[in-house]
C-alpha cells in the first residue's frame, strides 16, 4: 500500500474519532538513508512547519530522520503531502494514532549524529540489516517455539507491556543493547548465532538498527517487526493479538492502548518511569517530586528542585498556561 493510500486508510478507519474538533492526529515516522546535506534537510523541513500550528520533535543525522509531530487532521494531511514530494521522503511511511490534545509543547527540528542512538556509527541498516516481517505475519512468526524474541526497548517501557514470551533485556537505553548481547547472549550461549532471532520495539527504528547490529557479527537468521508496536496495533484485531497491556509512546500521552487510544499511565517527572493509578496510591508517590521507584534513589537536593518544578506547573495550571515541564494528568 503507498504511503498516502494507508494515511487515507486511516482516515477512513477513524472518522468519527477524528471529526471532534480537540482530536490531533499523532504522526511518528523514521527512515534510514544517506543525508548527504543536513542543513539543507533542516531548512526543507522548517519551511514546512514553521507556519503552522504543528508540534513534535524531528531528529536529522547523516544516516536518516526520525520525528513524531501532531496536528489537526488539515494540517498533518498538508504537511504529509509536502513531505511526500521530497525526493529523499517520497516513500515515507509514518504510523498514526490521535490524541485528545496536543501531546508536545513546541516544534523542534533538531542536529544529531545518529537518529537513534546505538553508539556504533559503523551500524547502518543501509548496509545489512535483518529481514522486515509484516505484523499481518508477526503472529506466525513468534509462534514459533525455537524462536528467540527479544524486546529491544528500555526497561521502563516494558515494565508497562510487551509481547507473549518476549525477553527483556532490562536496558536503560538503547546504547547499552550491545553490551547486553555480548554478556548475556554470545558469552551464555556458543551456538547463538545460528538461532533464530526476533525483535521489536516501538516504531521499528531501534529493532531495525539492532537487527543490523547482530547480522554484522554474524547472527545468520534475524527478523524484526516491520514498523513496530503501533503499526502492529494498527493493523492486528485485540482479538487476534499477542500484545499484552499498553505501549510506551515518548510525549506526554505516556502510553497508548490496543486501539491506540490514551492509556492509563502518568509519568513520574523525576524518573519519567510510567506509573499507574495504584502506584500513586504508594506512600513514595509526591506528585512532580517522586514516586516508588525513584524515592530512595533522588537527594534531598533534586526532591527540593522537582517540588519548585511542580510548584511552577500548578501555577501555570491556575492561569490556564502550559508550563513545558509538565507531565500528563
Amino acid at each position: 500500500m503507498s504511503p498516502k493510500s494507508n494515511y487515507l486508510n486511516f482516515l477512513k478507519l477513524n472518522e468519527k474519532k477524528l471529526n471532534t474538533p480537540s482530536v490531533k492526529v499523532i504522526t511518528a515516522f523514521y527512515k534510514f538513508f544517506e543525508v548527504s546535506d543536513t542543513f539543507a534537510l533542516q531548512n526543507s523541513l522548517k519551511s514546512i512547519f514553521n507556519k503552522t500550528e504543528i508540534k513534535g520533535t524531528i531528529l536529522i543525522a547523516k544516516e536518516g530522520i526520525n520525528g513524531t509531530i501532531a496536528g489537526t487532521t488539515n494540517e498533518i494531511s498538508v504537511a504529509l503531502e509536502k513531505l511526500w514530494c521530497l525526493d529523499v521522503l517520497i516513500d515515507l511511511q509514518p504510523k498514526y494514532s490521535f490524541a485528545y490534545k496536543n501531546p508536545f509543547f513546541r516544534m523542534k527540528i533538531k542536529l544529531k549524529k545518529e537518529i537513534v542512538t546505538i553508539g556504533l556509527p559503523e551500524i547502518s541498516p543501509k548496509k545489512i540489516v535483518g529481514d522486515y516481517v509484516k505484523p499481518e505475519n508477526w503472529n506466525d512468526l513468534i509462534s514459533d517455539k525455537n524462536l528467540l524474541l527479544i524486546d529491544t526497548r528500555n526497561n521502563y517501557e516494558v515494565s508497562i507491556g510487551s509481547f507473549q514470551n518476549a525477553l527483556n533485556p532490562n536496558i536503560n537505553n538503547f546504547r547499552e543493547f550491545p553490551d547486553w548481547v555480548d554478556k548475556n547472549l554470545m558469552n551464555k550461549d556458543p551456538k547463538i548465532k545460528n538461532k533464530k532471532i526476533a525483535m521489536f520495539c516501538t516504531g521499528g527504528i531501534r529493532c531495525e538498527k539492532s537487527t543490523s547490529y547482530l547480522k554484522s557479527i554474524g547472527f545468520k537468521e534475524v527478523y524484526h517487526l516491520e514498523g513496530g508496536i503501533l503499526k502492529y496495533l494498527e493493523k492486528i484485531p485485540k482479538k487476534e493479538s499477542r500484545w499484552n497491556g499498553s505501549c510506551f509512546v515518548f510525549d506526554y500521552r505516556v502510553s497508548v492502548d490496543h486501539n491506540l487510544e490514551l492509556g492509563h499511565y502518568e509519568m513520574c517527572f523525576a524518573c519519567r518511569m510510567p506509573i499507574s493509578q495504584n502506584d500513586k496510591m504508594h506512600n513514595y508517590f509526591v506528585r512532580g517530586e517522586s514516586c516508588h521507584h525513584c524515592f530512595k534513589s533522588s537527594n534531598d537536593k533534586q526532591k527540593k528542585r522537582f517540588k519548585e518544578r511542580q510548584k511552577q506547573i500548578e501555577l501555570s495550571r491556575k492561569k490556564n498556561q502550559s508550563h513545558i515541564g509538565q507531565v500528563k494528568t
